[in-house]
């Protein structure tokens, strides 16, 4: 063998060598090769139709798309399981997925009262919460920690968004019909500080047991305070009757209603007819840009309706997720969420993206009416996008923050 060919079959013996050291290495942070998400939802209750089996089938969506992408060498897996929107449960089965399963991260967590129980129990055992389903600004205010991202949206930018523009469209005097848990009262608290910055003023407020299928002495307690706006402080079902009781009563058109989160499958259950003019904000429509309508469509041939925010939202999550893993080789909790948190997000969901200090996710949110019947041109040709509401608009100004890992 000539000295050339000595020299260069050692340069490819070391560098397989390096090659060989970077993978094991890479391999070797990945516990026991297996990357496990799990998906803590709501399957029957009144948040099931914009997340539950949704959410399951975008996550499933997301985990195939990132293999198809990316080859890992390493399994992706995915559990899921019905938190009926109640803290024990969901902290007996986040504890369980932990410690027995080996669940590396946590996913949709739909109602406040599941998401704040799980990002405690991630907490206690280091490991990662993405929320996507739950409102509370509770969650990246006095509840934060290190573990937890929430992601799609928070009654920050919900309650602000669509208040401030029935506001400045005569909306003067409100009454809100709220939900009797953490989650209503936010959303109302939000809502009342963008009003009163806007101009208008509060008449006053009732609180429902959540969730509940009879509105009807709210409502009436609502229409006697002869507010211009009944601000819907709640959402999935109780916003769903709050509407059609609100029409049976007589409550509508004589005053009218904001609801101040409300999802598209919420606007198909009760039809353009009812719905017709409302204002509402949101992260994500299916027919906004060609991108939102090939995920949708695409969601659409397995779901046979059209993807929530927060159905949407979940794939958006996962994928980031994933996306730092494979970066970072490793689903070392600390490691991943470093990683989350310095990688910009502007996929079909998120422009403008990121994840804050306080664990909020940032993006640009959109301002949108619902159209008239007359207007609808297809199936679920239901929103008018009105305004892009910058990302360091749409949710609250770190100044404002009680999160204690904000620095000030």
């Amino acid at each position: 063998m000539t000295h050339y060919k000595k020299n260069a079959l050692r340069s490819i013996v070391l560098a397989s060598t390096l090659a060989l050291g970077v993978y094991q290495n890479a391999q070797a942070q990945i516990s026991d090769n297996v990357v496990k998400i799990g998906v803590l939802t709501d399957m029957s209750g009144p948040y099931s139709d914009f997340s539950g089996k949704g959410s399951i089938t975008a996550t499933q969506m997301a985990i195939s798309d990132f293999e198809k992408k990316y080859h890992p060498n390493y399994k992706i897996e995915m559990i899921s399981a019905d938190h009926q929107d109640k803290a024990d449960i969901t902290s007996n089965k986040a504890r369980e997925w932990f410690d027995r399963e080996h669940v590396d991260m946590i996913t949709d967590l739909v109602s406040s009262i599941a998401g704040l129980s799980a990002m405690k129990v991630a907490k206690e055992k280091d490991k990662i919460v993405i929320i996507t389903g739950a409102g509370s600004s509770k969650i990246t205010n006095a509840g934060c920690n290190d573990v937890t991202v929430h992601y799609v949206y928070d009654t920050y930018a919900t309650g602000q968004g669509t208040a401030k523009a029935v506001v400045k469209q005569g909306g003067k005097t409100w009454f809100f019909l709220t939900a009797d848990y953490v989650f209503g009262h936010s959303l109302e608290n939000d809502a009342t500080k963008a009003i009163n910055a806007a101009g208008g003023k509060v008449l006053g407020s009732v609180s429902h047991p959540f969730p509940s299928r009879d509105l009807s002495s709210y409502l009436l307690k609502a229409q006697a305070s002869g507010a211009d706006i009944i601000g819907l402080a709640n959402a999935g079902e109780d916003t769903i009757n709050s509407i059609k009781q609100a029409a049976e009563f007589g409550v509508t058109p004589k005053q009218h209603l904001a609801a101040l989160l409300i999802f598209i499958s919420d606007v198909h259950s009760v039809g353009l007819k009812q719905t017709q003019g409302m204002y509402l904000t949101t992260g994500f429509y299916w027919d906004r840009t060609p991108e939102t309508r090939a995920f949708s469509k695409r969601y659409y041939e397995v779901m046979h309706k059209m993807p929530s925010m927060n159905q949407a939202g979940v794939y958006s999550a996962v994928m980031h997720y994933l996306e730092a893993v494979q970066a970072t080789g490793s689903d070392d909790t600390k490691t991943v969420m470093t990683q989350m948190k310095k990688t910009p997000i502007n996929d079909f969901y998120a422009h403008n993206g990121h994840i804050r200090e306080d664990g909020r996710m940032v993006y640009d949110m959109y301002l949108a009416q619902v159209k008239k019947p007359s207007e609808s041109k297809y199936p679920w040709d239901y929103y008018r996008i009105l305004a892009t509401i910058p990302a360091k608009e749409a949710f609250q100004p770190l100044s404002e923050s009680t999160c204690p890992l904000v620095k000030k």
